[in-house]
């Protein structure tokens, strides 16, 4: 049975297993580009779709603490909507997104859920600190960790990325990650989950994004390293590594005239919304996944097999 819904002036129509669609356009999305980064939600064309209306929670994540680094929007909003269904607490770290943040904010609250929202820069080691306290000021205990928040930046050759550039796309994928899981490691108990972001081009190396890939084979072997290092404690940890999704990082790093075509290229023949990944989420983060650590999982519609 067809749903048909709306968000903002975007209208949609959910199709079972075929996934939700925008009525407007047959392609992932027009050509347009953002020139900030990480990237703003509400100016897209279409807004991402979030949150899968056929989506019903049960209880998986119940009085859980979820940190969801970049929830504000993207794959990291969809995470944070599926996690407060699911009945978790959430408190989401941003930049400075600010209006992203506030609609994810009062889309959970209109849910039922709780979610507390705190701005600053994840590459500052102090902002780490920041949020752990805010975590414990409000909730009294973490018990799931989302690495999620990065940036990344389109350049044709390695002569074209700058110490500037690399050292900031180090700082906020890597630095950021390391220094949030170092602050929140202390608090989290047997049974509490790390899940950290990778990307499907770190498995094909895409050309474009020499430095970002760099940075998301970093976090492979941090989760790998990391996952043996807890596993006796029976602290998870995992990644995540999508294909292209439909979020404000791809118009904020692809020039225009690429992002009708993203996806193309896997075996699925498209790219996806954000609510196709919130269902991974939830299960790493939750005991379904209780025998599972160390691991990569590989969301994107067939583009990497095997």
């Amino acid at each position: 049975m067809n749903i048909d819904y709306s968000f903002g002036n975007q209208y949609y129509q959910y199709f079972g297993d075929k996934g939700i669609k925008s009525i407007e356009y047959n392609i992932l999305a027009p050509e347009q580009e953002q020139l900030i980064q990480p990237g703003m939600e509400y100016i897209m064309t279409p807004r991402p779709i979030f949150d899968n209306p056929n989506y019903i929670g049960s209880n998986k994540l119940k009085d859980k603490v979820a940190i969801i680094t970049g929830g504000d929007s993207g794959l990291g909003k969809a995470a944070a909507i599926a996690f407060a269904k699911e009945g978790a607490k959430i408190l989401i770290p941003y930049y400075n997104e600010h209006r992203d943040a506030l609609e994810t904010k009062e889309y959970i609250e209109n849910l039922g859920g709780i979610c507390e929202i705190i701005s600053g820069d994840i590459a500052n080691k102090n902002f780490s600190n920041q949020i752990v306290n805010c975590a414990l000021e409000k909730f009294g205990k973490i018990d799931i960790l989302v690495n999620n928040a990065g940036v990344q930046y389109q350049q044709d050759s390695l002569d074209c990325i700058s110490d500037e550039q690399f050292d900031q796309t180090m700082k906020v994928n890597v630095y950021g990650m390391f220094y949030l899981t170092k602050a929140v490691l202390p608090y989290l108990k047997p049974g509490s989950s790390i899940i950290n972001l990778s990307s499907v081009t770190t498995f094909y190396g895409e050309p474009q994004l020499i430095d970002y890939v760099t940075t998301k084979g970093a976090i492979v072997g941090f989760t790998r390293s990391l996952a043996r290092n807890l596993a006796l404690k029976n602290i998870r940890v995992n990644a995540i590594a999508p294909g292209f999704f439909w979020t404000p990082l791809q118009p904020a790093c692809w020039v225009k005239e690429k992002i009708p075509s993203l996806g193309a290229d896997a075996a699925m023949a498209r790219g996806a919304m954000p609510y196709e990944l919130a269902p991974t989420f939830v299960f790493l983060a939750s005991d379904d996944s209780s025998y599972v650590t160390g691991q990569v999982i590989h969301n994107n519609g067939g583009q990497i097999m095997g």
